[in-house]
């Protein structure tokens, strides 16, 4: 996965590259991976419906991103949804 400043190139199921933005990215010692949430890009101009989509990876050696991996686990799911929420609530008491 290459990335500019905040963005990730993203291949979906077909195989159609989508730029995304990175919301955030963060490490859980607890599952020894670090996660990063985004959006498509463009998404954002239909505020009802941004669709945050969440993957695992794992840093490499030198420090780059590896390769994106699903998330498998409902326990990660849960982690995802609670940095999530609490990253959303933050946003809205800076505004």
């Amino acid at each position: 996965m290459n990335h500019g400043e905040n963005n990730i190139t993203v291949v979906d199921e077909d195989g159609n590259e989508q730029l995304c933005e990175v919301l955030f990215t963060f490490d859980s010692e607890e599952f020894g991976k670090s996660y990063v949430l985004y959006y498509p890009i463009g998404s954002e101009d239909d505020e009802e419906d941004v669709e945050i989509h969440a993957s695992a990876f794992t840093p490499n050696e030198n420090g780059e991103d590896g390769d994106l991996m699903p998330i498998e686990t409902d326990e990660e799911w849960d982690l995802i949804e609670e940095m999530l929420n609490t990253f959303l609530e933050e946003q809205e008491d800076e505004n």
